[in-house]
């Protein structure tokens, strides 16, 4: 948030309706996190190792480089982006790619790859770090960071250095309360568009949020329980048959309120080296099968809803002081 005032209210009981294209139940966002590298590491720098989201739960952070752990988050960069890559071919769906500016630095191929694919690639700030850890001046200096290295990938999916294009979305994760501030602060000063962030989690659809300035900024709300991070954390995902079946449940509710005449969106969110693993992959399969045994669903990125909701819901004008 901007203003640090809370919003308990949101839309409530009846919601405004997306108008989803070709009058769709539900929209999808599948989200794919790329981290691997962008972790704490003392290979960054970091005073200390990483602990969060592997499959060893419960660590402690070591004053020294962590190699099982570095090496669990290397499964993701290596194979499990690929595997996840050919299972969105499969289908022609797109997802946006939540990727985080050192992890793109130290291995841009698979950022190349989606890009070149069709994906929205958006920023998932430029380390998968807690940025409330950090003073202003380092999260300012990179937010410019993370986009520079998205933008050198994305131009190297052409081939031309001089067309890559920086992300129009933006996720932090771990945020400072400043995060928001500092972000859209940063995109105006470069003469960038920011059309979206999702650092929030309260909403099953977009709303706007009055920016320093006056005006509407757009919220993409995201998920922490659409999620294979809950393989990871108790209470959680024990077996991707579990994620899948929570999954369907939850497909199955926003689906039926959408044919009720209150569409919503749906977030999935995964990561390289959880569901690119082999057996969670194998439940991530069984749910795009049954989604796509669904007609009237709309499978898109986050820029698709944005800019498809900025066009149905217009802001609202911007307000002065």
């Amino acid at each position: 948030m901007f203003s640090g005032k809370r919003d308990l209210a949101g839309y409530g009981a009846t919601t405004p309706d997306p108008a989803w294209p070709g009058g769709a139940h539900i929209a999808i966002s599948f989200v794919v996190n790329y981290e691997e590298g962008g972790e704490n590491t003392l290979a960054n720098g970091d005073a200390r190792s990483e602990v969060f989201l592997n499959e060893t739960p419960g660590g402690a952070p070591r004053a020294e480089r962590d190699m099982n752990m570095e090496s669990q988050y290397e499964y993701g960069s290596r194979v499990g982006v690929w595997r996840l890559l050919r299972l969105f071919a499969e289908r022609g769906w797109h997802f946006t790619c939540y990727a985080v500016g050192r992890a793109v630095e130290l291995h841009p191929a698979p950022v190349a790859a989606m890009a070149a694919a069709g994906h929205e690639v958006a920023s998932h700030a430029y380390r998968w770090v807690d940025y409330s850890q950090l003073d202003e001046a380092t999260e300012r200096a990179q937010v410019r960071q993370a986009i520079a290295a998205i933008s050198a990938a994305t131009a190297s999916a052409t081939g031309v250095p001089t067309a890559g294009r920086a992300p129009v979305g933006w996720y932090t994760g771990r945020v400072s309360e400043r995060s928001r501030r500092v972000v859209w602060e940063e995109y105006r000063a470069m003469g960038l568009e920011l059309l979206y962030d999702s650092d929030a989690y309260n909403d099953d659809l977009p709303y706007y949020e009055r920016a320093p300035d006056g005006s509407a900024h757009l919220v993409v709300p995201y998920t922490l329980d659409a999620n294979d991070m809950k393989y990871c954390v108790p209470p959680g995902f024990s077996s991707p048959d579990g994620f899948f079946t929570y999954l369907r449940d939850a497909f199955d509710v926003l689906y039926a309120e959408g044919k009720a005449g209150q569409p919503k969106f749906m977030n999935i969110g995964l990561h390289c080296r959880l569901a690119g693993k082999p057996g969670r992959a194998a439940a991530l399969r069984r749910f795009m099968e049954y989604v796509a045994g669904h007609e009237g669903v709309w499978v898109c990125t986050r820029e698709e809803l944005a800019r498809h909701w900025l066009k149905t819901h217009p802001p609202p004008p911007a307000q002065t002081a």
